[in-house]
């Protein structure tokens, strides 16, 4: 069989495509960045009336259920690209090889196999996460297929979303982005649930001062984004706190050098890792932990429990920022009215509450509130230790969100606007 033939979310829908004029962003002049996350190619991965191919199917002994991966094919990157890829490749190939003085190997130039989407799924219903992929190999060994996760590319808006909020709300605390996306300082992310990794990849690919934990408490899905979902496989960490992998293999370098060592895969519960990991202080902190129930566990916003405690400690105390995916029980409009006796979106105010009441009893500014994800019945919480905003007013709150957000927007060069993540709806908790 062809290698291409065999390489051949939590979330919930709320609405239709969106419009084709987000698939392309204009930054400045001739600047052009394509989104091919965009959710206007969502069916190539969502639709109910194609299962996709099963890559791989195991039984979770962690609650998960039965863990599956399955493809579908991606109309982009288009053929017409792949040369430049293949080149990039080869020049990162020679680059690693004359560094290391390892000599000319004769192994043939790169081969684009070709890129789809693979969707990791709990009990095959829920789609946990959805991630593309390249496939490639070298010519003179057709049969060494590799697969290359891509980092620039989010597919669900909920991560966008997250993204676009977390990155804006730590700028409006003061925070010094410009000089952490240029690596001339560190900033220290925690990502708590991996997935298919798409999220910590995203992060570590645009900002290069980030150093970003991940924490994942099921060995299958650590394993199974590596293996097939393209993770960076250097990135895995033992027991002892050690790389799994001593020092990368060739390829592993071709594709992450720069890249996978600012990136560090736990096998844990979130609870054990925070209350383990005493000496670590993160800017940001992103929450995106749901079990094969599609349930976000208590354990993790109980606001008496050690886990919270310890947790307000490892959150930067000036700028701290934690950004929670949640199911929503309302629209935002509803949630926002939490003072005038509406019953609805009464669990994403609880857990809001809950976030409020263990981080920031001692904290005279700080704020917590809910933003709205399109496209999808979620939205992402947000806790800001340091966002410095008269007055409290909602629309104050929004307006200064916005115009932080352009300026994210500038810095990082995303190839989604953050701004388009927060004008969905705002609600203070």
């Amino acid at each position: 069989m062809n290698p291409i033939q065999r390489f051949s979310l939590t979330t919930r829908p709320r609405k239709a495509l969106s419009s084709i004029k987000s698939y392309v962003r204009h930054f400045s002049g001739r600047d052009i960045v394509k989104d091919e996350g965009d959710w206007f190619y969502s069916p190539e991965w969502w639709d109910p009336n194609n299962d996709g191919h099963t890559v791989s199917r195991s039984t979770s002994a962690k609650g998960n259920g039965v863990v599956s991966v399955v493809s579908h094919p991606s109309s982009l990157p288009s053929r017409d690209s792949w040369g430049e890829t293949e080149r990039w490749l080869e020049k990162r190939y020679m680059e690693i090889m004359s560094s290391d003085g390892d000599g000319d190997e004769k192994i043939g130039r790169f081969k684009i196999l070709g890129y789809q989407w693979r969707s990791l799924r709990f009990n095959d219903d829920t789609k946990q996460s959805t991630v593309k992929v390249m496939a490639a190999c070298r010519e003179l060994q057709l049969s060494s297929v590799f697969y290359m996760q891509q980092p620039h590319c989010l597919a669900v808006p909920y991560l966008k979303s997250m993204v676009s909020v977390g990155l804006t709300s730590l700028a409006a605390s003061k925070f010094d982005m410009r000089s952490v996306a240029l690596g001339k300082k560190q900033m220290r992310i925690l990502c708590v649930g991996h997935g298919g990794g798409s999220l910590p990849l995203f992060l570590a690919k645009h900002i290069l001062g980030a150093v970003i934990d991940i924490v994942e408490l099921d060995p299958i899905v650590i394993s199974e984004s590596v293996r097939a979902m393209g993770f960076p496989a250097f990135s895995v960490m033992t027991k002892t706190g050690k790389r799994a992998l001593p020092t990368p293999e060739i390829i592993d370098q071709v594709m992450w050098r720069g890249i996978h060592e600012r990136l560090f895969l736990y096998e844990s519960k979130a609870e054990e890792f925070i209350l383990k990991n005493q000496s670590n202080t993160y800017d940001i902190i992103f929450m995106d932990a749901y079990d094969g129930a599609d349930i976000f566990p208590h354990s993790l916003w109980d606001s008496n429990s050690m886990f919270m405690k310890a947790l307000s400690k490892r959150l930067h105390h000036e700028h701290g920022t934690l950004v929670v995916n949640l199911h929503s029980d309302a629209d935002i409009s509803d949630i926002d009215k939490s003072n005038e006796g509406v019953t609805t979106g009464k669990y994403v105010r609880k857990v809001g509450r809950a976030y409020k009441k263990g981080l920031m009893e001692n904290e005279s500014n700080a704020m917590v509130f809910a933003c709205e994800v399109p496209w999808l019945c979620n939205v992402s919480l947000v806790v800001s230790r340091g966002m410095e905003l008269e007055g409290r007013h909602r629309d104050n709150i929004k307006r200064n969100l916005m115009k932080t957000s352009l300026e994210v927007d500038q810095i990082l060069r995303l190839p989604f606007s953050c701004l388009d993540y927060l004008k969905t709806g705002l609600a203070i908790i």
